[in-house]
C-alpha cells in the first residue's frame, strides 16, 4: 500500500513537468488530500471510522505541513530547469515568426490566449503608441515574408544601439512574458537600452532593433525596460541599407509598379516638392499611397478571402480589402516599387488593461503587422497603413472577433458585462499566481537576501538559512512536546477527549465522572458494540489507580521494592500502549432512533 500511496505521490508531482499553471495546481492539490485520505484510512480498522474522519484527518496533515512547504519554497535554492519542452516550427507557441505568409496572422484572431502582461511604473503612454516590436521581415519570396538572415544575429548590437536615440519622456514598464520558446523579447517601440532581466539571460540588439536572448524562452520570463514616446534611427551608423531593403520577386505584382511608377509621376509635377531632397519624397510617397488607402474604398476584414501569388495587385486593385498583414505588405510592396527602402515588422499592438490588478494583457489576438520606411536623414520611420484603412484599429480597443456561438451570444445578450469582469478577475488571480509563484526566480531569492543585510548572497546562503531555519523550528517543536508533556497529564488528557466524545454521541456525563462510570453509561446505551471502548476504559481506570495500590501494599509488608526508576519507565511505556490501543477503536453511531 505505501508502495502505491507514494508512486501516486510522484506521479503528481510529474505533471509539474509539464505544466505550472494555477489550474493545474490546484488539480494537483485536490490529488494531494486524496492520496492523503487513502493513506491515514489505511491506518484504520476496515470500514471504520468514516471516510470523512480520514478526510480531516489529511486535512490537518495537509496545514501542518503548509508553513515547511512555504518555507522550502522560499528558501530552497533555485537552480536552472531540469528540462524544456520541445522546439516547435511554424507559428509557434508565441504567435509569431521569423517567416510570415500573407494572411496567417488573421488566424490568430481566433487565439484569444495571453502573450504577455504589462505593468507601465508612471502611467501608459497612448493607446496609439503601444507598438510591442517583433519579428523584422525583409525578404518577399512570392506571398511569404522572412528575415533577412544577416541581420538576425546580435553581432551588430553597438551598431544598433548607437542609431537608435530615444527622445521625448520616458516610458518605464514591466514584461510578464509567457513561454514562447522563441529567443525574442518583445518591447515598445523603441526601447534602446538592454531590458533588465535575470536568469542568466543576456538581451542583445540586432541590427533591426529587435532585442533577443541567447536561448529560446521556454518558461515565464519577467523583465523592465525604458522606451520613449519619440526616437529616431539616425542614418549616420546605417548609410549602406542592405539590397533586401528594395528587393522584390522578378515577375510578380505588375500592376503594383505600375502604381509606383504613376505615383512617383504625380510627385514630380507636385509644386513646391524637390525632388533631390530624399527626405521629403519619401514623405510626399507615403502620403500620398496613404491617401489612396483613405480614400480608395478599402476596408479591413478578417476573411478577405484567399489570396493568390500577386497579393499586392489583388488588394491594390481587386479585392480591396484585407487584414493587418495583407495591407502592411501591399504597403512595403508599393514603397519598394517606388525606389523607397521598406520592411514588414510584426509584434502586438494595443492590448486591454485589466482593471482589477493594473496590468495590461496583451493577447495573441493583438497581433499585429506594420511597416517601416527609410526616410533619409530620419531613418527608419514607422507607418501603420492599417490606420488609414481603419482608424479604429490603431488607439481604441477595437478588434476583429470570430462569430461566437448561440451560448456565447446568448450570454452576452443577457449579461453582456459579466463574461468580461469574470474572465479579467481569473487572469488577475492567474496573473497573481505567476507574478508571486512561477516568477520567484533566483535573482529575488537573492533579493531576499539582501533585505536581510546580505552583502554579496549567494545560493550556498540560502542553504545555510534554510538549514538554520529548519533547525529553529524543530528545536522550536521538540521544547514545545516537552512543555505539553510536563504541563498536562496525557491520562488525563485522553478521558478529556473520550468524555468530550461520548458527549457528542448523545451521552449526557458530569465532569467528574470518571472511566468505570462513562463504561457504564457506554454499556447501557449501546450494549455490545460498546464492550471494547468500555473494557479500554476500565484499562484505563486500572492503570490509573490499581498499580499505585498494589505497589504501596507490597511496600508496607515489605514483600516487595518501592517503585524504582525502571518500573516508572515500564509504566509510562505501557500508558502509551494503551492509549495507541484507545486510538485504534471503533466508536459506536447512536441510531437516529436512540439520539
Amino acid at each position: 500500500a505505501f508502495v502505491v500511496f507514494f508512486l501516486g505521490f510522484f506521479a503528481m508531482l510529474t505533471h509539474f513537468f509539464f505544466s505550472q499553471s494555477l489550474a493545474v495546481a490546484g488539480a494537483m492539490l485536490l490529488g494531494l488530500l486524496g492520496l492523503l485520505t487513502a493513506l491515514v484510512n489505511a491506518h484504520m480498522p476496515v470500514g471504520r471510522p468514516s471516510l470523512l474522519l480520514s478526510a480531516r484527518l489529511a486535512g490537518s496533515m495537509a496545514l501542518l505541513g503548509t508553513p515547511v512547504m512555504i518555507a522550502l519554497f522560499v528558501l530552497f535554492p533555485r537552480i536552472g530547469p531540469l528540462w524544456g519542452i520541445p522546439t516547435d516550427t511554424g507559428v509557434g507557441r508565441s504567435g509569431l515568426s521569423s517567416t510570415m505568409e500573407v494572411g496567417s496572422l488573421a488566424a490568430l484572431v481566433l487565439d484569444e490566449r495571453v502573450a504577455m502582461r504589462v505593468r507601465f511604473e508612471d502611467g501608459p503612454p497612448p493607446r496609439e503608441a503601444m507598438y510591442y516590436r517583433g519579428p523584422v521581415l525583409g525578404v518577399m519570396e512570392g506571398r511569404e515574408w522572412r528575415a533577412v538572415p544577416s541581420l538576425q544575429s546580435g553581432r551588430g548590437e553597438a551598431r544598433a544601439a548607437a542609431s537608435a536615440q530615444g527622445t521625448g519622456a520616458p516610458v518605464r514598464y514591466q514584461v510578464t512574458l509567457e513561454p514562447s520558446n522563441k529567443p525574442w523579447l518583445m518591447t515598445l517601440d523603441l526601447t534602446p537600452d538592454p531590458p533588465s532581466i535575470g536568469g542568466g539571460l543576456r538581451p542583445t540588439l540586432s541590427r533591426e532593433l529587435q532585442w533577443v536572448v541567447d536561448r529560446p524562452l521556454t518558461d515565464l520570463t519577467r523583465y523592465e525596460a525604458v522606451a520613449y514616446s519619440q526616437y529616431h534611427v539616425g542614418p549616420g551608423q546605417l548609410r549602406a541599407l542592405p539590397a533586401a531593403y528594395l528587393d522584390l520577386p522578378s515577375g510578380l505584382n505588375p500592376r503594383t509598379h505600375e502604381l509606383a511608377a504613376q505615383l512617383s509621376a504625380q510627385l514630380r509635377t507636385q509644386p513646391g516638392l524637390d525632388l533631390r531632397d530624399r527626405t521629403g519624397a519619401t514623405e510626399a510617397m507615403v502620403q500620398a499611397a496613404i491617401q489612396r488607402l483613405r480614400s480608395g474604398g478599402y476596408s479591413y476584414t478578417l476573411a478577405p478571402g484567399e489570396y493568390g501569388l500577386h497579393t499586392a495587385d489583388e488588394f491594390w486593385f481587386d479585392k480591396r480589402t484585407g487584414f493587418c498583414e495583407h495591407i502592411a505588405s501591399a504597403f512595403v510592396v508599393l514603397m519598394r516599387a517606388a525606389g523607397v527602402p521598406a520592411r514588414l515588422v510584426t509584434g502586438y499592438q494595443g492590448g486591454e488593461r485589466n482593471d482589477i490588478d493594473g496590468y495590461w494583457v496583451i493577447r495573441q489576438s493583438d497581433a499585429h503587422a506594420w511597416a517601416e520606411v527609410w526616410m533619409g536623414s530620419r531613418g527608419w520611420v514607422r507607418v501603420d497603413p492599417t490606420g488609414a484603412v481603419s482608424p479604429d484599429r490603431v488607439g481604441t480597443t477595437r478588434r476583429l472577433i470570430a462569430p461566437q456561438g448561440a451560448l456565447a451570444q446568448a450570454l452576452s445578450a443577457l449579461t453582456p458585462n459579466m463574461l468580461a469582469q469574470v474572465r479579467a478577475a481569473l487572469e488577475a488571480v492567474n496573473n497573481a499566481w505567476n507574478q508571486w509563484v512561477l516568477n520567484y526566480t533566483q535573482s529575488r531569492q537573492l533579493d531576499m537576501l539582501k533585505n536581510l543585510g546580505f552583502e554579496s548572497p549567494s545560493w550556498e546562503d540560502l542553504s545555510y538559512l534554510l538549514l538554520g531555519l529548519l533547525v529553529a523550528a524543530a528545536t522550536v517543536g521538540a521544547g514545545w512536546t516537552l512543555w505539553d508533556r510536563t504541563r498536562h497529564d496525557p491520562w488525563v488528557r485522553a478521558l478529556e477527549r473520550a468524555r468530550a466524545r461520548l458527549q457528542g454521541l448523545g451521552l449526557p456525563l458530569p465532569a467528574q465522572a470518571g472511566p468505570r462510570q462513562m463504561a457504564q453509561a457506554l454499556s447501557a446505551r449501546f450494549g455490545a458494540d460498546a464492550k471494547p471502548l468500555a473494557d479500554w476504559l476500565i484499562r484505563m481506570e486500572a492503570h490509573r489507580y490499581a498499580p499505585g495500590a498494589a505497589a504501596s501494599t507490597a511496600s508496607s509488608t515489605g514483600l516487595g521494592p518501592t517503585p524504582s526508576r525502571t518500573s516508572q519507565a515500564q509504566a509510562r511505556a505501557a500508558l502509551r500502549k494503551l492509549l495507541n490501543e484507545g486510538n485504534q477503536l471503533t466508536w459506536p453511531l447512536a441510531r437516529t432512533e436512540t439520539r
